[in-house]
C-alpha cells in the first residue's frame, strides 16, 4: 500500500513510515506535541496526523488530551519487553554481569548491534557511579565506543563494509576516529588483540575495555565492557581487568549459543 506526500522515497512503504513516526516520538524522550513532531517530520501535516491517529488507536502511542501530547503506548511497552526477553542477551547475561560488577566495582555494559548503531541492552553501575551517556535501552554510535568497535571488528567483511558506510563520523572529542580508514586500522588492531578500548572517544574522561561476545563460529552476538573515568583510574589499569571481562564474555556466549542463538538453523 503506497502513501504519497513524503519528501523523498521510502521503499519500506506504509509500515516503514509508521515506524519512523514511532521513532520520532520516542526520540524526544518526553511527551511531545503534534507541532513539535511536524517541525521535524518528512511527512505533510495530514499524513503525519493520520499516522499518529492510527498508532494511537492501535495502542502503540498514547495521547494525553489535556496536554495534547503523544508518548509511547503500553502496547509498545509490552512488545519491547517481549523483545528484551526473547531477542536480547540481557536475560542470559544478567548473572554474569552481576558477578563481574560485584568483583570489579566498575560500570559494566552489555550491548548489541542495532543496524549500524550500538544498543545498550543492560548496565550495572559502579559502586561509586559516574555520569555518562549510556543507559539500558539507549542507542549510541558504534565507531567511537568500545562495545561498538569490539563488535564491528569481528563482523564478516560484507557486513563490516555496510556498517562502516552508515557511520556518521562526527567528532565528539579530540580522540574520536573520524574517517573510515582510521576506523579500519583500529579494527584490525582490535582483531589482533581480541578486545577494544574507548580512549575518551565518545565522552571526555570516559574510558573502557570491551570484549566481543562471539559464538564458537565467531558470529558476533554482542559485547561486554567495563567502563570508568580518567579521574578515577587509567586505561592501563582498566586493561588489567581484561581476563575477567574475557571470562564474562565467553560465559555469556556459551550460554547464549546453547540456548538461544545456536550455530545451526535459522539465524
Amino acid at each position: 500500500m503506497a502513501d504519497g506526500g513524503e519528501k523523498g522515497g521510502d521503499a519500506t512503504g506504509t509500515v516503514g513510515k509508521a515506524l519512523r513516526v514511532l521513532d520520532a516520538v520516542s526520540d524526544f524522550g518526553r511527551p511531545v506535541r503534534f507541532g513539535e513532531l511536524l517541525d521535524q517530520s518528512p511527512f505533510p501535516k495530514a499524513t503525519l496526523y493520520r499516522f499518529l491517529q492510527t498508532l494511537t488507536a492501535e495502542g502503540m502511542l498514547a495521547y494525553d488530551p489535556d496536554r495534547q501530547t503523544y508518548a509511547p503506548g503500553l502496547r509498545l511497552v509490552r512488545l519491547a519487553h517481549a523483545a528484551w526477553a526473547q531477542a536480547s542477551l540481557a536475560p542470559i547475561a544478567r548473572p554474569h554481569l552481576d558477578r563481574l560488577s560485584a568483583d570489579l566495582g566498575e560500570t559494566v555494559h552489555l550491548a548489541q548491534l542495532d543496524a549500524a548503531q550500538v544498543l545498550y541492552v543492560d548496565k550495572r553501575n559502579a559502586r561509586d557511579p559516574i555520569p555518562m551517556f549510556s543507559s539500558a535501552g539507549k542507542v549510541g554510535p558504534a565507531y567511537c565506543t568500545g562495545v561498538g568497535k569490539a563488535m564491528m571488528a569481528f563482523l564478516p567483511e560484507p557486513d563490516l563494509d555496510r556498517v562502516i558506510a552508515q557511520q556518521s563520523f562526527h567528532r565528539f572529542t579530540p580522540n574520536t576516529l573520524c574517517t573510515a580508514d582510521a576506523l579500519r586500522e583500529e579494527l584490525a588492531a582490535i582483531r589482533a588483540r581480541g578486545y577494544a578500548f574507548d580512549r575518551e572517544e565518545h565522552e571526555p574522561g570516559i574510558i573502557c575495555v570491551a570484549f566481543p561476545v562471539l559464538t564458537g563460529g565467531q558470529r558476533v552476538l554482542g559485547a561486554v565492557s567495563v567502563t570508568s573515568s580518567t579521574q578515577r583510574t587509567s586505561l592501563a589499569a582498566l586493561e588489567g581487568h581484561a581476563p575477567a571481562i574475557a571470562r564474562t564474555a565467553a560465559a555469556v556466549a556459551q550460554e547464549a549459543t546453547s540456548w538461544r542463538f545456536p550455530e545451526t538453523g535459522t539465524a
